[in-house]
């Protein structure tokens, strides 16, 4: 159980880095932080966001990749990727634009409920990425159903320890 927890967890790594990589731009102020729509998703779904959350997601294929064909056994046992047979440059797409994507998608939702952003929205504000990853690669990787239901229960947990992390550093101004 415990080898398909960390298998999951290091599958997801680049979806992860996306996902989390808007609040660092925005705390570094980096620029192009132009909205999408302000009137559809609210003022903080910005292009710089899915440029930076590509970039993110793109370096940490890239990692793996150096870590896969180097044939250590540990990196070897826990990939789910052969990273020498695929694309880093569309599995960055998957990943990152597809987490992007999954919480986009989530922030139109809630901006039709009347929920103001950042306000919390159990549990659509921790799972919203997965869903979009897990649509972005149903043409390109299937994902083991295993697979999906071990990143649907702990991204949750994972996803609040992090912001409470981001939130004693700084980067965000809320906890949840």
């Amino acid at each position: 159980m415990t080898l398909l927890v960390v298998k999951a967890l290091y599958f997801f790594l680049p979806a992860y880095f996306a996902n989390m990589a808007p609040v660092v731009a925005d705390a570094c102020k980096l620029p192009f932080n132009q909205p999408i729509s302000s009137r559809l998703f609210g003022e903080h779904k910005t292009y710089r966001g899915f440029i930076v959350g590509y970039f993110s997601a793109f370096l940490v294929l890239y990692i793996q990749y150096i870590l896969f064909i180097q044939n250590n056994a540990v990196f070897s046992e826990i990939s789910l990727l052969n990273y020498q047979n695929i694309s880093i440059f569309l599995y960055a797409f998957i990943f990152g634009i597809g987490a992007l994507t999954g919480d986009l998608i989530k922030s139109f939702f809630k901006r039709r409920i009347g929920k103001k952003p950042g306000s919390s929205w159990f549990p659509f504000d921790q799972i919203d990425f997965v869903v979009g990853v897990i649509i972005f690669s149903f043409f390109f990787y299937q994902i083991d159903g295993k697979i999906i239901l071990v990143l649907l229960v702990v991204t949750p947990v994972l996803h609040l320890l992090i912001n409470i992390f981001a939130f004693l550093l700084g980067l965000k101004k809320v906890w949840w």
